[in-house]
């Protein structure tokens, strides 16, 4: 890979990284949950508020660095520490999403559940950036590759187990840190959950080719042959 694409395809992850914060924001302003890997983060933030949403992510994405460290021992490859700097830049991100959307209306229902739906779609098309890109995984999505590896199990199914872990855990934190009241996790972390995978494949479908041409400098099949 040259450098001027290297220095590209980071730029794009970035950019997706970027989005995927904002969708976790705008999904937060609605107050009815977030996506299962930020519901851990998010019950913690409301139980511990003097730390914002993007510190508790900053820190919960690097416990699952640190995961990835204990579950592959030898085979980690320490360039996956840029993970690190990325999960800090997704935390700011998500804080700045914060502070954009602070002043949003989201007292009426409808308003709420147009957010989760609006923040959905905004987090799948910043992971579909992040997937074209091609370069650091994001920690929830590498802890999850390190395990099916390690286990010898596929991907997606290993990714249903840790997003229903995710859930679990915050369910469990939230009866813990609340008097057995669930709060942080509602029906809007069950619509990320289910919809998040359709939102990253229907744009990857439609960006993945004009995307990679740009990043390589080689025309895409569609564009040469018209």
């Amino acid at each position: 890979m040259q450098q001027q694409e290297r220095i590209k395809r980071y730029l794009l992850c970035i950019t997706g990284l970027f989005f995927s914060a904002l969708g976790v924001a705008i999904t937060k302003t609605g107050e009815l949950g977030v996506s299962p890997i930020s519901s851990v983060a998010n019950v913690v933030s409301l139980y511990v508020p003097s730390l914002s949403l993007g510190s508790w992510l900053i820190l919960w994405n690097c416990v699952l660095i640190a995961g990835q460290i204990v579950v592959l021992r030898r085979r980690f490859q320490w360039v996956q520490l840029l993970q690190v700097p990325l999960s800090v830049l997704f935390g700011w991100f998500t804080d700045f999403g914060m502070w954009l959307f602070s002043r949003v209306p989201a007292d009426a229902y409808p308003v709420r559940l147009l957010l989760v739906v609006c923040g959905t779609v905004v987090l799948g098309f910043g992971i579909s950036l992040a997937v074209i890109a091609d370069v650091i995984m994001n920690s929830g999505e590498a802890f999850v590759k390190a395990v099916s590896d390690t286990v010898h199990a596929e991907f997606g199914r290993v990714k249903i187990g840790f997003d229903i872990s995710c859930v679990a855990l915050a369910l469990v934190l939230s009866l813990f840190f609340f008097d057995f009241t669930i709060v942080g996790t509602r029906e809007g972390t069950l619509i990320a959950a289910l919809c998040t995978g359709f939102v990253v494949t229907f744009f990857s479908h439609r960006l993945r080719a004009p995307l990679t041409a740009r990043l390589t400098g080689r025309p895409d099949k569609e564009e040469s042959v018209s």
